[in-house]
């Protein structure tokens, strides 16, 4: 008898104690789901170039043409034109006097080395507190294609729609730098342009936008996402094709649903796994597609590479593209990170050299967030694909404007 009142009092302690538990679970579960997530902050340390991991190392390969590629742009802008982003980069008429002198510059690592040195200061990004971000590839992508739809040229690459409203946010509001949306025009008002899946069940059927007939939907979906790429024709010519516009639906990556639905590991995925598991699924391979609603219309290039936001033909791997809501294009940036090509993940390399800021992309959404450019080819193919690597970031600035900041001192 000494005993049942004890353990009465025990189970009921054990019931308060277990609804207790619940309660603080279910409490911290909607603390963390109804949290606003921490918004993205660019920041911005001086720093010194001894301090830029590989600066000594540079050999500025490659690099001579695609600033030049850069400055030219620059060159042809009002002197008053703001160069983007938030703001850190000034107008084009900070830039043009130091284009102007590269342009005299031989292309010889020690003079350019002691120009940057000499007329740049360099500005490690954060964002807010966090300095590591993330770093993919991208490249030009290679295709079979004819002018004329017969077998097996049966997907279509369009070109832009003419009723197609392309609308840069940041022109109204401040607060909405870097956002776009894009829609037609129906009796003066802005509506939602098709989605992927309503573009592929004919909305645009007998329009004659078809630029060329490809015989891959598959590799015309990885065409959407590189946005520009080469294709081999039946007459054996070739079409270079490049970006021309977007339907404003908000990009989705497919990867990231295979890798939830458990089809492919987190630590597997890659572009090559991406193809494979759609060629090896055909009947599931289209509604895996179609969830990323967003579309790309190309324009026919005559140049002998792709052509970047910025609107300069674009340099493999010194060509960067980024999210343009907080960096400028046009810009130099010292990329440091790592590289491995997808055929081979233990072949891990350093990737330190000089940048440029010349593109833009769906999924660059960030301030220390970056997709490299490699060119052409199935190397370019190989290191695009295998490239997913934390990485830092810093922006270069002309000396006079960098000492217009105010900015945290390394």
């Amino acid at each position: 008898m000494v005993g049942r009142p004890f353990s009465l009092v025990s189970k009921k302690a054990g019931v308060i104690l277990a609804l207790v538990l619940i309660i603080l679970v279910g409490v911290a579960v909607w603390f963390f789901q109804v949290r606003p997530p921490v918004e993205d902050q660019l920041t911005l340390e001086k720093a010194e170039f001894s301090t830029l991991p590989g600066w000594q190392e540079e050999n500025f390969s490659g690099f001579f043409p695609a600033f030049l590629k850069s400055c030219a742009k620059i060159a042809t802008l009002p002197e008053t034109r703001q160069m983007g982003g938030i703001g850190m980069a000034g107008t084009a008429g900070d830039w043009q006097p130091l284009c102007a002198a590269a342009l005299a510059l031989p292309p010889e690592a020690a003079l350019w080395r002691q120009f940057f040195e000499k007329n740049f200061t360099p500005f490690k990004i954060r964002n807010n507190e966090e300095e590591s971000g993330l770093f993919t590839g991208y490249y030009e992508a290679s295709l079979k294609g004819s002018r004329d739809r017969k077998a097996p040229y049966l997907t279509p690459l369009y070109l832009r729609p003419p009723e197609l409203v392309m609308v840069d946010l940041g022109r109204f509001r401040d607060n909405l730098k870097g956002q776009r949306i894009a829609g037609k025009v129906v009796n003066g008002d802005l509506f939602p342009y098709p989605d992927r899946t309503g573009i592929e069940e004919g909305a645009l059927k007998d329009r004659q936008l078809e630029l060329v007939w490809v015989d891959s939907d598959i590799d015309a979906f990885f065409l959407h996402i590189q946005g520009s790429g080469l294709v081999e024709m039946d007459d054996g010519s070739e079409l270079r094709v490049g970006y021309a516009a977007q339907n404003g639906h908000p990009y989705f990556a497919i990867g990231r649903d295979l890798i939830e639905k458990g089809y492919v590991p987190r630590e597997e995925m890659s572009m090559q796994a991406i193809r494979t598991w759609l060629e090896e699924n055909p009947d599931k391979a289209t509604e895996l597609m179609q969830k990323n609603a967003s579309f790309i219309f190309f324009r026919e290039l005559d140049t002998d590479g792709p052509i970047g936001a910025q609107g300069v033909e674009l340099t493999p791997e010194r060509s960067l593209a980024v999210d343009r809501k907080w960096l400028p294009l046009g810009v130099p940036l010292w990329l440091a990170t790592e590289v491995a090509p997808a055929s081979s993940s233990s072949e891990i390399d350093r990737f330190e050299r000089l940048m440029m800021a010349q593109d833009t992309g769906g999924a660059i959404v960030g301030p220390v967030r970056g997709d490299v450019f490699w060119g052409h080819g199935d190397y370019a193919y190989d290191m695009s694909g295998g490239m997913k690597s934390a990485g830092e970031l810093w922006i270069l600035l002309p000396n006079a404007l960098a000492a217009t900041l105010n900015v945290t001192e390394k």
